[in-house]
This record gives structure tokens, sequence and C-alpha cells, in this order.
């Protein structure tokens, strides 16, 4: 089948909720089909949680139904793949129904992933690891579609083409932000599930852990579970280096994340016994004044 984007765009999807009406050039129709037909789609990088959004979810759909048709697309093997509306599934299970309404459509593979990901998008609370894979799975299939931004059907885009229609879809502020979250699937998964528990930031995880082969992160998270640390910036940028002059082992990571911040000095000067020295009549301002004064007439003559 050839891709047309003009078939999968998601700001047209409010049009196709309108049951009964045509949807296209092959007059596709809303219907309902039971749970038990309905498969999630393959590599799905969106979590579907039992949340306190997936009770709201179940009870209004037990109270007013789906009001929303998900939309899938025929298996080979039979049933139907859903391509958006996982959350609904789930929700509609957890009210009791058996059957929820769908818009059946013929998508390939490009056109199935790039609605999955647009329309998951929209959610409110996103993880960065969902991102991540989300990211990574649309501009594959944008690459592979051969879509430019001006929907031509021009073939062999460049990558950096393709992560800038990803972030201009998605919102992001340029396409070095989709770099970075793809950049987070290579992580294993107990420093992905830090990233998104928000101990560990976007940014460095992307730009200083990604880098590492997998046995360098498999042991660096067993030194940081170990130490019982959350590395800072800059021990993750010498990790990065150490590893890019092919001398990181466990060893080193043990040494750099065992570094401690040199404790700032702190004086206390209590007021009672300044005063003995100073006017009545002196502020704190003017005391500190005379004190700085003569420490610098104390440094000059010791240097």
């Amino acid at each position: 089948m050839k891709s047309s984007a003009r078939k999968i765009q998601v700001s047209g999807f409010n049009d196709l909720f309108q049951a009964g009406a045509d949807v296209g050039p092959d007059a596709e129709r809303i219907q309902e089909v039971p749970l038990t037909e309905l498969h999630p789609f393959k590599d799905h990088p969106f979590q579907v949680r039992d949340d306190e959004a997936m009770r709201k979810t179940a009870e209004s759909i037990a109270r007013s139904g789906v009001l929303s048709p998900s939309i899938v697309r025929p298996r080979p093997e039979g049933g139907y793949e859903i391509v958006a509306g996982h959350r609904r599934k789930r929700g509609s299970e957890l009210a009791g129904r058996d059957t929820m309404p769908v818009l059946v459509r013929n998508l390939d593979d490009d056109e199935a992933v790039i609605v999955m990901v647009d329309s998951n998008l929209q959610r409110e609370k996103i993880l960065p690891s969902e991102k991540a894979f989300a990211y990574k799975m649309k501009v594959d299939a944008l690459k592979h579609q051969g879509a430019r931004h001006d929907r031509t059907s021009a073939r062999g885009v460049p990558k950096l083409q393709a992560r800038e229609q990803v972030a201009l879809d998605a919102g992001e502020k340029s396409h070095m932000a989709v770099t970075r979250y793809i950049s987070l699937t290579k992580l294993i998964p107990p420093l992905l599930a830090l990233v998104d528990e928000d101990k560990l930031a976007v940014s460095a995880a992307a730009d200083y852990i990604s880098i590492l082969t997998e046995q360098e992160q498999t042991d660096f998270i067993a030194v940081m579970n170990k130490l019982d640390v959350i590395p800072t910036k800059s021990q993750m940028a010498k990790i990065k280096q150490y590893s890019k002059d092919g001398t990181l082992t466990a060893a080193v990571m043990d040494a750099v994340l065992s570094e401690q911040k040199p404790a700032p000095v702190q004086v206390t000067l209590k007021k009672e016994r300044l005063e003995q020295y100073f006017p009545a009549t002196y502020s704190t301002r003017q005391m500190e004044e005379v004190i700085f004064s003569l420490l610098e007439t104390w440094s000059d003559q010791h240097k």
C-alpha cells in the first residue's frame, strides 16, 4: 500500500468520530468490536497504568460508554491491532463492557506508527521512556516512508529532517530535544527507570550515560547502588571521558562516584563577642565593613 500522510493527520480525528459518517474515500465506518478481538500494538511504547486517571476513565465508560472510538487495523492472523485506544480498551474492561466502538482502517506499518505516536502524545503525563521509544519509532517510520515536512512523496528523507518533523509535531523546542530522548533508548532498564523517576536528568543521561556500552552501564548502576549515590553532572562527564579513552572500569567508576565535594567553610562570629570591640552605636553593617577592611590589610601583609 502506498503511503498517504494526509490519511493519518491526528488533527482530523474529530471528523472521523462521527458515528455512521463517511471517513474517507473508502467510506470506513465505526463499528462495535468484542474486546477479545482487540490486540495491543506491537512494541507499544506507552504504558497503560491502573492509576487514578484510569479509574476515572472506567467510571466514565461505565456511565456513558466510549465516546471517542479507537482506531484499529485488521491483523493477518485475525482480529484487530489497536493503533489508538489502548487506555479505552482497558477502561472498557474495568467497566465490565464486552465490546468497544472502533474505526477500522487499512494502515500500513509506517502510517500506523505515526497515528499511534501522535495520538498518545496528546496525553498530559508522559514518561521520558515513553517519549524516547515513541520518538524513535516515529523517526524510523518517517525515514522509511520518505515523508517530508511539506508532505510530498519524495523518498530518502535525511535523518535530521525526520527528527525536525517529530519535534514540530510533538511541540518540542528543536530536533535536539528529540535526539536526546531517542538516546535514552540506549539505556539499560534500571538506568532508564531512574530517568522516569526524575533521579537522573534527561539531558545528563542522554549526553553522558547513553554512550556507555551495556556492560559499562551495568557496572555503573551496580556502583551507584553500592555507594547509594546519584552521580552529579561533572561525575558523569568524567565517566564518559574515561569510556571514550578506553580506560573505564568498575574501579574507576567507584573512585569517581566516591569523590566528595569539599564542605563549605562557615565562620560564625558571635555578636556579644564583637560588641566589645565596637562602639554601641555601630550597626551590623558597620562592623562588617571594619572587619573586612582589617582582613584586607592582614592579607596584604602576609602575601
